[in-house]
């Protein structure tokens, strides 16, 4: 379903890395609502601008953080940009499929080194289901090494355009990450890459990362069956991370506040692609929790012990490290004290990908 709604701007109210937010007043419903622009695709919004929206989502509350969309300024149409590098498409076939610069394409500085990269070094790649593990895993990771490089290679699972994540924005602005890139069909990282392959090769010898998280970006998709959600792609990665010769480090999606029976515990979600789609090893790791839980825990991952390797990684520390994250951390609505396990378990995953580095 689209549906197509016209307006005016009434307020430009604030704006991050990519993303510019407004309140918008629908035309004859007089409607007020938050919109969401990239100005990189639509130019960038004043008030009084008559803005084409998308509200499709919106009118279905779903994943769209509560905004419509702003697909274009139809009186007021950004300028051309130069001429330059660049044929990728992304978003492709779309009406704002956006052309970029591959990072190992033709007319990339970066083509030469990547050209015959092929090869991780054995870098430590922490494979997550949710947007929601990103800044978790970085917590984990500066727990234990606070000097490492952390890249994101961000999967189009989710959100296309990686400016919809104010996550990401403060992850960069604040140097918790290296640099960000999109692959596949999503697009707006520091650099752009046509597969989960090449973006985790730019990630290890372009932007130098000592580890690179691998998840979905914001508004995974699921249908409540084993094989229909988003995060399904973290099995692949997990192949891909091995076929590259790195270390792969499964970040389970664990919970005691879900109100859904099967994501309690270990997420049906972890062992579909844990146990099913991931073909290659990898260390799946466990935090070190106490009670019922970790029963609980124990008991989910036995079948993964016929193909990964499961670490239990002590937590001891982690609930500092997430509470000084610069960001506010939340999964699905719930924030740090309402679901404290599932970030603890990110964040040791992350503690554990940072001990795999070699001492400097």
């Amino acid at each position: 379903m689209i549906t197509w709604r016209r307006g005016e701007v009434l307020e430009v109210r604030r704006e991050w890395r990519g993303a510019v937010e407004l309140t918008v007043r629908q035309d004859g419903s007089g409607d007020v609502v938050r919109a969401l622009a990239y100005p990189a695709l639509v130019g960038r919004p004043e008030p009084g601008d008559t803005v084409l929206l998308n509200t499709g989502a919106l009118t279905l509350g779903l994943g769209t953080g509560g905004y419509a969309m702003v697909v274009a300024l139809p009186d007021r149409l950004p300028p051309d940009p130069p001429p330059g590098p660049g044929h990728l498409v992304k978003g492709r076939y779309t009406p704002l499929q956006a052309i970029v610069l591959g990072a190992d394409e033709q007319d990339s500085p970066h083509h030469e080194l990547l050209r015959d990269a092929d090869d991780l070094d054995g870098m430590p790649v922490v494979v997550a289901d949710l947007h929601s593990a990103l800044p978790a895993v970085c917590a984990g990771v500066r727990a234990e090494r606070p000097d490492a490089r952390v890249a994101y290679v961000m999967t189009d699972g989710g959100a296309l355009p990686s400016w919809f994540s104010m996550t990401v924005a403060t992850l960069r602005d604040t140097d918790w990450l290296t640099g960000t890139v999109t692959t596949g069909q999503a697009f707006g990282g520091d650099l752009e890459a046509v597969t989960v392959h090449t973006g985790l090769l730019a990630a290890r010898h372009v932007l130098r990362a000592d580890v690179a998280v691998v998840t979905q970006g914001p508004g995974n998709l699921g249908t409540d069956t084993r094989w229909g959600f988003s995060g399904v792609a973290a099995g692949e990665a997990v192949n891909a991370v091995a076929a590259l010769g790195g270390r792969a480090v499964a970040a389970l999606r664990i919970s005691d506040a879900d109100p859904r029976a099967r994501h309690r515990g270990v997420s049906h979600h972890s062992l579909t692609a844990y146990g099913r789609v991931a073909l290659a090893p990898a260390d799946v790791v466990v935090p070190a929790l106490d009670g019922p839980l970790a029963d609980e825990l124990a008991a989910d991952v036995a079948p993964l012990r016929d193909r990964h390797r499961v670490v239990t990684v002590p937590v001891d520390g982690l609930d500092a490290a997430l509470r000084a994250t610069p960001v506010r951390l939340s999964t699905m609505g719930r924030g740090l004290d309402e679901d404290h396990a599932h970030f603890l378990a990110s964040a040791a995953a992350g503690r554990h990908a940072a001990r795999l580095l070699p001492d400097t």
